[in-house]
């Protein structure tokens, strides 16, 4: 009996988290959107609504957005998209990318080859959204849902490099810079321009991998800074 209602409170549970997760992938959606502003409110019953799902989750989605930054909370008042990201701020996150994303470049290449495979297939699956994303853009306005899959393709290539190094702590890492890249292009409105760009660089990155620590660490270094540059030039449009 004990065991039976274990089996079905974690069922639950699961069912639980699938739908939170379905949830916050939404409302990233939302926060990608052009008519979503800094400081708007987020009705949770709105969302909600939207969604055509009950609260729970929506709340539930929104206290994991609050700590990366994306939302802010204040008290009695409930959700606002979080406020725009200063430049000093902005420069200070490319500073975090440029010493956590180089050093695990020079880790991994220890594992380069069980690691490279995975990313000539990532690259692959990167430059074949690109293609669609260039093809959408001549279109109009990119539709929401392809930018969002867009930036999973082009964040998986660095989150794979994060867990090439086989190290737990870098590879929780990874998650929290993610979001923040995320708040660096809801910021900038900005993050498909470059595509292009960004699939040569990561060509170059896993090159590198096979001359050895030095080179992949220098690769990322100038990828990040490349794409800081860019971000310089969009912030400023």
């Amino acid at each position: 009996m004990t065991d039976s209602v274990f089996r079905l409170a974690s069922a639950d549970v699961i069912k639980q988290r699938g739908l939170r997760d379905r949830v916050y992938d939404r409302v990233l959606d939302v926060l990608l959107r052009s008519d979503t502003t800094p400081g708007m409110r987020l009705s949770i019953e709105a969302v909600a609504r939207e969604l055509g799902v009950s609260p729970t989750p929506v709340r539930e989605a929104l206290v994991l957005l609050e700590r990366t930054g994306l939302v802010t909370r204040e008290a009695n008042k409930g959700y606002r998209v979080a406020p725009q990201l200063a430049d000093d701020q902005l420069d200070a996150l490319f500073d975090a990318r440029l010493v956590l994303e180089s050093g695990a470049a020079a880790l991994a290449s220890a594992h380069e080859v069980a690691l490279v495979p995975r990313l000539r297939a990532a690259l692959a699956e990167h430059e074949a959204m690109t293609a669609v994303v260039r093809a959408a853009s001549t279109a109009g306005e990119l539709p929401v849902d392809l930018l969002r899959d867009y930036f999973a393709v082009d964040w998986n290539f660095h989150h794979l490099i994060f867990e090439g190094t086989h190290n737990p702590f870098l590879i929780d890492m990874s998650a929290g810079i993610s979001t923040r890249v995320h708040r660096m292009r809801q910021t900038l409105q900005t993050g498909v321009s470059d595509a292009d760009d960004a699939v040569r660089e990561h060509r170059a990155i896993v090159d590198a991998f096979a001359e050895g620590p030095d080179a992949a660490a220098l690769a990322m270094r100038t990828h990040i800074e490349r794409v800081r540059e860019r971000s310089r030039s969009d912030s400023v449009l």
